[in-house]
């Protein structure tokens, strides 16, 4: 398991765009299962939406892709190297995520090159899908 402290030495985001809480499996360069508890006291729920707080769909995507990175930054030879996105594909959301929710973000990462990737992700709310998308990377 890593904390947040851990997760920082691997990725550049810092409060208050670092979206993973805990990373609860890794094998580093192929799949990854974080954790992202949506608090109330979320900066985004100032304005998305009063009185109805939805955490944003990009924001998911974001905390899937930094579970991604995580993955993929988390080897040896990728270590210190800064991932951006290239493109996504298939984006389906399923369901809400609310105030009180523990996001489960899932990443597997299928094609990886030299200076590309392709990985997909999946994120939950308890058993329930919330999100899904295939991502398309670069990283340098």
């Amino acid at each position: 398991m890593l904390n947040r402290d851990q997760i920082k030495e691997i990725i550049p985001h810092r409060d208050p765009f670092l979206l993973v809480d805990r990373v609860i499996d890794l094998k580093p360069g192929e799949t990854a299962i974080a954790e992202k508890t949506v608090s109330e006291d979320e900066f985004f729920f100032r304005g998305h939406f009063p009185g109805n707080p939805v955490m944003p769909g990009v924001l998911i995507i974001e905390a899937l892709a930094q579970t991604g990175a995580i993955t993929l930054l988390s080897t040896p030879e990728n270590k210190g190297r800064i991932v951006y996105f290239g493109g996504l594909k298939n984006v389906k959301f399923k369901r809400k995520v609310i105030p009180g929710d523990i996001l489960r973000l899932e990443t597997e990462l299928t094609n990886v090159k030299t200076k590309f990737g392709v990985g997909y992700g999946k994120a939950y709310v308890g058993e329930e899908l919330a999100c899904e998308a295939k991502f398309l990377f670069s990283f340098l």
